[in-house]
């Protein structure tokens, strides 16, 4: 009698609903991956936008900042005095608000606003389209921003009346959004030089 091999030959290789089976739970999985990706990117900032949006609003701060921050309005005759104090001393005293006929970029700080703590879009147009410090539109479309400038305490310097204009340190915050997104910074302007223009 013969003896038998130690191993039977078998089938070697796939049946067919071993290979039905593998590209199901293949295409599932590669699926659920897409379905996450197509979520992410959908949920995610797009980088350009963010990035337009950020150099929007640091250009905006900026000009802000720059602005006077006197007692006085610059175009008064005790603007430059020494011995003006507080807007009580002018004859045309620095307020909320900007004067009649005043344009970006106004010529104090107080102007880009009608009150404390109030936000303004004083960088919109009436389309709402943004416009640059000339009254220029800008050539971005999508964004809109707003001013808000609050007098603050920091530093130990102190803050009498968080209404008045006469005030020593003010925080201004510019806002740019964009879709469902928003570019948030603050930025600070203390009094130090109120007659300086």
């Amino acid at each position: 009698m013969s003896a038998k091999p130690a191993f039977s030959r078998g089938q070697a290789g796939l049946t067919l609903i071993e290979m039905i089976m593998f590209i199901m739970i293949v295409g599932v999985a590669l699926a659920a991956v897409i379905g996450v990706l197509n979520l992410t990117t959908k949920g995610s900032a797009d980088p350009l936008r963010h990035k337009q949006a950020l150099m929007i609003a640091e250009g905006l701060l900026e000009e802000v900042q720059l602005a006077k921050f006197t007692f006085c309005d610059p175009s008064a005759a005790r603007a430059g005095d020494e011995d003006v104090t507080g807007s009580a001393d002018c004859d045309v005293p620095e307020n909320w608000g900007p004067e009649p006929g005043g344009s970006r970029p106004f010529d104090n700080i107080n102007d880009y606003v009608s009150a404390a703590g109030r936000a303004e879009s004083r960088f919109n147009g009436a389309d709402g389209q943004l416009l640059d410090a000339n009254g220029e539109p800008m050539n971005v479309a999508g964004y809109a921003a707003t001013v808000t400038v609050t007098p603050e305490s920091i530093g130990g310097i102190p803050l009498a009346d968080a209404t008045s204009a006469d005030v020593d340190v003010l925080r201004i915050r510019v806002e740019v959004r964009y879709g469902s997104e928003a570019i948030v910074l603050d930025g600070y302007r203390t009094r130090y030089a109120p007659n300086f223009l």
